[in-house]
């Protein structure tokens, strides 16, 4: 019984994997979608087959886009069924929350942005959540029962055995299982996952790691992060997670982190240290948009702090890498767009990784900026079609 519900777990999530494909890339041909898979040949036809008795998938000749095959007949492809009923992605941050709606293929409908005090007021941010997303579902002429799932972003670890979030990080949100919390509210399934984590999921699907395999995407703002793409699919280890780079210890006797440890690496390179290390060279106060505006520019102390910030996290990110041997690194967050710290980064992966690993691994800005969470929530929504 037990291999019999493993293996059903196991089918259910390559079944997700497909259809987050579809989402994604639009119209696919089986023989693409083993490629993108990296599924077998016989997994996916035999996959594609359940779905499309399932009535999710369909079969189609139209890619979008006019055959250029001569006069043979065009491939078959496989599409998501015209779709019935939405899709929300909920993006929660410290200091805002991001509503989208989208139909099932992942096309946005409309989208609506507060800046609220996150972390102190976990009941208030999750009601002010659900009006936003039946605001957007009223205001696109839409009924109530439109909506069939939402996805959801939390800022923080979420531990997978109690769908809590973990840590002292966000107080206001203690003992609140927000997934659930959430569901109560819009009556809904609503499933929940890390920043990082989705980050990495709309990177891979939509952003700078389309079409890759084995990736780390580091999320750099006012914490840091990692999402972990292990064979095309997520990885969130035993408890949900996996991927907490930020708590690597690199001082025993280094700053208290807010989870309660010293010396964790995200107090030496997160934002607010950062603009703590610049601040007194500068007159006006700092956020972090002055400070890659002053990198822009060719401010030097600006590019030698975002330097030291990238080798500090290239260190880890080495180590990482050696047991990993992901090729692709992505560096999303407020602070993914500084070459200078993509740079530093590049040079210690460089320096501490295995030769061989180091230069497996390319390292690039991610594609989607603030709006990575966001997109995806969508797509974690989408991807439980057939769960």
């Amino acid at each position: 019984m037990a291999a019999s519900g493993a293996l059903e777990r196991l089918r259910a999530g390559h079944q997700r994997a497909v259809l987050a494909l579809l989402a994604s890339e639009g119209p696919m041909s089986r023989a693409d979608l083993v490629r993108g898979s990296g599924l077998s040949r016989t997994t996916v036809s035999s996959l594609v087959s359940d779905l499309i008795r399932s009535g999710l998938v369909t079969e189609t000749t139209d890619r979008g886009l006019p055959h250029k095959g001569g006069s043979g007949r065009p491939p078959l492809l496989v599409t998501l069924s015209a779709p019935v009923g939405g899709m929300a992605g909920v993006d929660v941050g410290h200091g805002h929350v991001r509503v989208a709606l989208a139909d099932r293929t992942g096309r946005i409908q409309g989208e609506e942005h507060a800046f609220v005090d996150v972390d102190a007021h976990g009941a208030q941010v999750l009601d002010r959540a659900a009006a936003m997303v039946r605001a957007l579902v009223s205001g696109a002429g839409l009924g109530p029962d439109h909506l069939q799932a939402v996805g959801m972003c939390v800022p923080a670890p979420l531990d997978r055995r109690s769908s809590r979030i973990r840590t002292g990080i966000m107080p206001g949100w203690r003992g609140l299982p927000p997934g659930e919390e959430l569901e109560r509210r819009l009556g809904v399934p609503v499933h929940v996952d890390n920043d990082a984590n989705l980050g990495a999921l709309a990177e891979l699907h939509h952003g700078s790691a389309r079409g890759r395999h084995d990736v780390i995407y580091l999320k750099m703002a006012s914490g840091l992060g990692a999402g972990i793409v292990l064979g095309g699919r997520l990885h969130r280890g035993a408890t949900g997670i996996a991927g907490e780079i930020g708590h690597v210890q690199v001082g025993e006797d280094g700053q208290v982190c807010r989870c309660g440890n010293r010396g964790c690496l995200e107090t030496v390179v997160a934002v607010p240290r950062l603009l703590r290390l610049l601040q007194p060279a500068y007159d006006q106060e700092l956020d972090v948009e002055d400070v890659l505006a002053l990198e822009r520019d060719g401010d030097a102390g600006a590019r030698r702090v975002l330097t030291d910030a990238g080798r500090t996290v290239g260190r880890a990110v080495a180590d990482l890498a050696n047991s990993l041997n992901p090729e692709l690194v992505v560096v999303g967050g407020s602070l993914g767009a500084s070459t200078s710290l993509v740079a530093g980064l590049r040079g210690a992966i460089d320096r501490y990784a295995q030769p061989d690993t180091a230069a497996a691994v390319e390292v690039a800005p991610a594609d989607l900026g603030d709006r990575a969470e966001l997109v995806g929530s969508v797509a974690l929504a989408i991807a439980t079609l057939a769960a």
